[in-house]
């Protein structure tokens, strides 16, 4: 089995992160810090009869990623309707282009991003009419 069940983003600023994902993405939160002994926000990304997952915002332990460091995490893709429209709301919500979009031939539009604490993260939008 070993199906991911569960995320977790890493921020410094929970409410900046909070602001990013809920305008970006719609997700809302729970708040769970009671249980975790820390800030830990749950995080509900859809509606329970759509195919996903749910997580966390959590804060970080830790110095913060840098720019072009090599990865030490997972890379959480986030499925979209309008590529465009979603990369638009990042950039106006702070978030930054790590790497700009592209055509899996026959597939889909895929890129990756930067949110406000720094952390990458993909963005995928199914289209078979992709070159």
């Amino acid at each position: 089995m070993g199906r991911v069940v569960h995320f977790e983003i890493h921020v410094n600023n929970m409410e900046q992160a909070k602001a990013f994902y809920r305008e970006v993405f719609g997700w809302t939160f729970q708040d769970w810090s009671e249980y975790a002994g820390m800030p830990y926000f749950g995080v509900v990304t859809g509606s329970e009869d759509e195919l996903g997952i749910n997580g966390a915002l959590m804060q970080r332990q830790s110095a913060s990623p840098e720019v072009n460091q090599g990865l030490n995490a997972y890379v959480c893709t986030i499925g979209v309707e309008n590529y465009d429209e979603s990369e638009a709301k990042i950039i106006k919500n702070g978030g930054k282009v790590a790497m700009a979009k592209y055509a899996l031939p026959g597939m889909a539009w895929q890129g990756y991003y930067f949110d406000t604490e720094g952390n990458i993260f993909g963005l995928h939008q199914p289209d078979v009419n992709a070159e």
